[in-house]
C-alpha cells in the first residue's frame, strides 16, 4: 500500500514537472515566433512598418498567431510579448501579455493572424504596463500605415497612442484593435523568468534575467531601431 502511494506521488510529481516544461517551452517558443514575425515584417521591401514610426515608438507588442473567429462580429484571443525602449537607447524585456476581446468588422470565418502594436508615447507605455487596460477606451488606437515611409496623415499617426498592424496569409495591413483588452500574463512571466514578476518589475525596475530568446528579440529590435527616444 505504502509503495503504491509512493509511486503515485512520484508519478504525480513527474507529471507536474512535465507540465511545467511544456509551459516553459510554449512561452519561449512564443518569444521566438515574435522575433520571426518582426523580422519578416521589417524585411519586406515595401510592405513593412514605416521606419519613422518604429523609431518613435516607446514600446511594441507582438502577438504571433492571434486567433480570430466569427462573421461580421469577431472575437480575438492571443498571447504575446511586450518590449520597451531603454532610456539611453536599445530595447528591454520581454514582458508577456494577453489580448482578449471582440471587434466589429468583416471577418469571414476563423483563423490566425500575427498582430503588432506600436505604443507611440510615454502615457501609452505607462498604460500598457498596467495589469489590464482596454484599447481604444483608455488608450487611443488607430490602424497604422504600411510602407517604408509615412506618406499621409503623419500628424494623426504621431498623435495616436497605439498603432495596430496585422498579417494573415501573407497580407500585411493596418488594423485597429479597438475594444480589445490587453493585460499582463503573470503566469507566463513566472515561467519565463522563474519568478512571479509583473511587467513593471521587468520593464521599469529591471528585475529578472531575460532568456536567450528574449535577448535575441531585443537584438532584432536594436537592428531595426536602436537609437534613443527624442
Amino acid at each position: 500500500m505504502k509503495l503504491r502511494l509512493i509511486m503515485a506521488a512520484i508519478g504525480a510529481g513527474c507529471a507536474l514537472a512535465a507540465a511545467d516544461r511544456d509551459k516553459e517551452n510554449e512561452a519561449i517558443h512564443r518569444i521566438r515566433e515574435a522575433n520571426r514575425v518582426l523580422t519578416e515584417i521589417m524585411d519586406s521591401p515595401d510592405k513593412g512598418i514605416p521606419q519613422e514610426l518604429l523609431d518613435k515608438a516607446h514600446c511594441i507588442v507582438i502577438v504571433p498567431g492571434m486567433k480570430t473567429a466569427g462573421f461580421l462580429v469577431g472575437a480575438k484571443y492571443g498571447k504575446g510579448v511586450l518590449m520597451c525602449r531603454k532610456e539611453r537607447g536599445g530595447w528591454k524585456g520581454p514582458g508577456t501579455v494577453r489580448v482578449e476581446g471582440g471587434s466589429v468588422g468583416l471577418q469571414i470565418g476563423g483563423g490566425e493572424v500575427d498582430s503588432v502594436l506600436l505604443i507611440m508615447n510615454r502615457s501609452g507605455a505607462e498604460r500598457i504596463m498596467r495589469s489590464k487596460f482596454k484599447i481604444g477606451g483608455e488608450a487611443a488606437a488607430m490602424a497604422g500605415p504600411v510602407g517604408r515611409k509615412v506618406q499621409a496623415e503623419t500628424d494623426a499617426y504621431m498623435r495616436a497612442e497605439i498603432l495596430g498592424y496585422s498579417r494573415s496569409r501573407g497580407v500585411f495591413a493596418g488594423i485597429a484593435l479597438t475594444g480589445s483588452t490587453l493585460r499582463q500574463d503573470l503566469d507566463d512571466n513566472a515561467v519565463v523568468y522563474k519568478q512571479r514578476l509583473s511587467n513593471i518589475d521587468i520593464l521599469e525596475n529591471g528585475r529578472g534575467t531575460p532568456p536567450e530568446a528574449g535577448r535575441m528579440l531585443a537584438s532584432t529590435l536594436n537592428k531595426f531601431s536602436a537609437w534613443e527616444q527624442k
